[in-house]
């Protein structure tokens, strides 16, 4: 008897069900809701939730160091959403363009409504560098959303901002091109769920081919090895709605594909960002392990016109 025929099928069932772990990262990779772009001379840049917006750069998207943070001085602007002198800020979002940092980024508390996104710019993107420009968007208790989790989508001239985290899930803003503010005070919903609280947040509009993805965090963060997250994607032909799953279960009916989740000692992959780099999508996010929150990159696949993990 062969015995590697005997052994084949079960290695080729145990293959397909693994699940690729992060890249090599090296240096002061703690981050937590990590969001990554690049600069012209080549610099990558993860700016991630902390006090003053926490900064790390790498030449190589390897070796990461911390460079300090985007407001050094606090931001007293926040106070009022964070409930305290200098709070921490979350979930930033950085897009470079035109030799332009454009980084959107929020502020509340756990379990508050009481919250607020805010935009900043920089020609750097170093500490101490970027300009306030004020408030994007808000919510209160009277609100059936939450104003935290900014994302921006630029799709030509076109601008879109992705928002929201429970409650009603998330939203979608149109903004100026001018202002990088909302345009209108129209609010458009992108995708819902019922399941476990309605626990969906951290949007990410991805643009590839003829479709727009929409990538979002289910279930629980911020519970070191208790947590768990998962990242989810689903996809439209349009950025402002009518997306599905790949079942078709539209994500406003609690649709949402698997991109990644817990396995091996990676646990609860969330917060996650997307960005286009020479080699093709590059997902970013962060996971636990018994020592903290750790940065995670890996490349996506969307050549069977899904996001695989690579």
């Amino acid at each position: 008897m062969n015995l590697l025929s005997c052994f084949t099928p079960f290695l080729l069932a145990t293959l397909s069900r693994a699940v690729v772990g992060p890249g090599v990262v090296t240096g002061d990779t703690a981050v937590h809701d990590p969001t990554m772009c690049k600069d012209d001379t080549g610099m990558y840049f993860v700016f991630s939730t902390g006090v003053g917006i926490e900064i790390r750069t790498s030449p190589d998207r390897t070796a990461w160091t911390y460079r300090g943070m985007v407001w050094p001085n606090g931001a007293s602007w926040t106070d009022p959403y964070t409930g305290t002198s200098n709070g921490a800020l979350w979930a930033p979002d950085c897009t470079y363009l035109n030799g332009q940092f454009y980084l959107y980024y929020a502020a509340s508390t756990f379990g508050s409504q009481n919250s607020a996104i805010f935009f900043a710019k920089s020609s750097t993107g170093l500490p101490g560098s970027f300009v306030n420009e004020g408030l994007v968007a808000s919510t209160s208790p009277g609100n059936n959303y939450n104003a935290i989790d900014p994302n921006l989508l630029i799709d030509g001239s076109n601008w879109y901002l992705s928002l929201g985290s429970f409650w009603t899930g998330i939203k979608l803003e149109i903004l100026s091109s001018s202002t990088g503010k909302p345009s209108s005070s129209a609010v458009t919903s992108l995708a819902q769920r019922t399941a476990n609280n309605g626990a969906i947040e951290a949007s990410t509009i991805y643009k590839f081919g003829n479709f727009y993805y929409l990538f979002s965090s289910w279930d629980l963060c911020c519970q070191g090895t208790s947590s768990t997250y998962n990242i989810r994607v689903g996809r439209s032909t349009s950025p402002t709605g009518g997306y599905v799953d790949q079942a078709g279960v539209s994500l406003l009916n609690g649709g949402g594909t698997l991109v990644l989740g817990s396995h091996d000692n990676i646990i609860g992959p969330g917060g996650q960002d997307i960005m286009t780099d020479v080699d093709g999508p590059i997902l970013v996010y962060h996971y636990y392990t018994p020592s903290g929150s750790f940065l995670g990159i890996n490349r996506l696949d969307f050549s069977s016109g899904w996001p695989v993990v690579v």
